[in-house]
């Protein structure tokens, strides 16, 4: 019989490849989790602050202004797995509803730390798990009663709308012009008649001027020119959208070989090459379309046949720019040119070039897809715009998910009161360790007007103590008066949020939180061995 000597244990992982067990990883993914939300803390809330993201790569050294949780998180090179996870959440909440994702990440950053020191406690993770279920359920039902319904009434609605706007772009760059934008985001949004598709919103971004010379566009703008000597204005516009090559008018002999025993032949080549353009350029013009917009390139010669025939061609137009166009004309793009009853041309009333600062824009005026609008955001330089762009976007987003979803709830930090309370009355009444972990989620969302407040430079400790009292005497539309750094009534404040983003913050903070705390192992694969290099030297 053979015996496994103890000092000698058996190799069970290949050579190179890592395992942390129990207090060693949850020591690990807790101190990584919590640095990604102390990264995103500072910027929560409407005195939240800045962060510059420099991007350093070959011929590249760009630089991002922002604080916006999301693109931040993108931007981090994360290695540790618990931080992968808080990251992976801020982009959900990002992609779901808009909004709300450096609030998503701080609160389960809150509910780890918490944890953390439950653990310490010798309390089982399965135990602390359990306890923050029912702490979810009774917040997201006390969440869900304190919601506002304005939907039936379409002033009141409106100004909801109007509101949510304000508080979202509260914590922004544009937070200075933020009832010019809020009203410009409003009115783009209902344009959209309950649409939820906000890329039918087109953002163009023009340096020059100041932010609050941007302005919304009835119509589509596309950033391109009209080709030589074409019409530069058509009424009652029949478009042909088409992604294909227009540039085969000459031999590319740099790019092909070629034999031939005289020169002449290869003028032949390229009359016969031109013939061929002129072909597909008849095809195209027996769609009986005024307009030409094409994906790729159009070179002289194509152009030239358009401008005889009084045809409108714009070259290049971006693909984004070709698939929204599409979708705002009601055309299909095409690539083939054979059918052309079965071809749906797009339409539009007016097509006319305009100026916006130095630039010539191409503007479509009373497109087939009426709630196709453009916003046109003016700024001093490009981080300005960039991040003008992201705020206006988390809006736009927030505003058409409100549209879908009209229920609204209380934000500046009178919510996550509301909640907290519950689930400490909860507590009150639970028994066994159960309550503790519902004492530390109560405590992970109390965290949050904290933070705002912390982010302002007020006192917290006493801020978050009143609102604490007022709730508890039944004043539950108190929060924080971030103004002038007192308790107040937010319902004549008017600082108003998403029921979606609020609870969707809410479910996806604590089961982030849960599956990070349910790790007891973490297993690390070895790195790929470097293959020799097998080329003859």
């Amino acid at each position: 019989m053979n015996y496994i000597n103890p000092m000698n244990p058996v190799q069970i992982l290949s050579t190179g490849a890592e395992e942390e067990k129990s207090e060693i990883a949850r020591l690990s993914y807790f101190a990584g989790a919590i640095t990604i939300g102390d990264v995103v803390k500072s910027t929560l809330g409407p005195k939240g602050m800045d962060k510059i993201l420099l991007k350093q790569g070959r011929g590249e050294n760009a630089i991002e202004v922002t604080n916006d949780g999301a693109t931040i998180l993108k931007s981090l090179g994360v290695d540790n797995p618990a931080a992968k996870v808080l990251v992976d959440i801020s982009r959900v909440q990002d992609d779901e509803v808009g909004d709300g994702t450096t609030s998503v990440v701080v609160l389960a950053c809150e509910l780890l730390k918490e944890a953390e020191n439950l653990i310490r406690m010798k309390i089982h993770p399965q135990t602390i798990i359990a306890g923050w279920r029912k702490a979810t359920a009774v917040a997201r039902e006390v969440l869900e009663k304190s919601a506002n319904d304005n939907g039936n009434d379409p002033v009141k609605f409106r100004q909801d709308l109007k509101n949510i706007a304000l508080t979202t772009l509260g914590s922004k760059i544009l937070t200075q012009h933020s009832d010019h934008f809020a009203e410009l985001a409003v009115n783009a949004v209902l344009k959209l008649k309950g649409n939820n598709d906000i890329s039918v919103i087109q953002i163009i971004k023009k340096l020059g001027s100041g932010m609050k010379d941007s302005y919304l566009d009835e119509g589509f703008l596309l950033d391109k020119k009209i080709g030589v000597n074409q019409p530069k204005r058509i009424e009652n516009a029949k478009i042909l959208v088409a992604n294909t090559p227009m540039d085969a008018d000459k031999i590319k002999v740099f790019g092909s070989r070629v034999k031939v025993d005289a020169i002449s032949k290869v003028a032949e080549l390229e009359v016969a090459e031109r013939e061929k353009m002129k072909d597909k350029v008849n095809k195209i013009l027996k769609h009986g379309c005024n307009v030409f917009i094409n994906r790729q390139l159009i070179y002289n010669y194509p152009e030239q046949l358009f401008s005889d025939a009084g045809v409108m061609a714009i070259e290049h137009a971006d693909f984004e720019g070709v698939e929204r166009l599409a979708l705002v004309t009601g055309a299909e793009i095409v690539s083939t040119f054979d059918a052309p009853d079965c071809v749906k041309l797009g339409h539009c009333d007016l097509i006319e070039e305009v100026m916006i600062g130095e630039d010539r824009l191409i503007k479509f005026s009373g497109v087939a897809l009426g709630e196709a609008c453009s916003v046109v955001l003016r700024g001093a330089t490009q981080q300005i715009l960039d991040e003008a762009e992201r705020s206006l976007h988390d809006s736009l987003c927030v505003l058409s998910q409100t549209v879908k979803e009209t229920k609204t709830v209380h934000g500046a930090g009178c919510s996550e009161m509301l909640m907290a309370e519950a689930v400490s009355n909860l507590a009150a009444k639970t028994p066994g360790k159960e309550a503790v972990a519902m004492e530390a989620f109560a405590k992970s969302l109390r965290m949050i007007p904290t933070i705002i407040a912390d982010n302002g430079g007020y006192d917290s400790s006493e801020l978050v103590t009143q609102l604490r009292a007022a709730h508890t005497e039944g004043k539950v539309t108190y929060g924080l008066d971030m103004t002038n750094g007192i308790i107040a009534d937010i319902s004549v404040l008017g600082v108003t949020e998403s029921l979606k983003v609020k609870r969707q913050v809410l479910t996806s903070a604590s089961e982030a939180a849960e599956m990070i705390l349910r790790v007891d192992d973490i297993v690390k694969a070895a790195p790929r061995k470097r293959q020799p290099d097998m080329r003859p030297h």
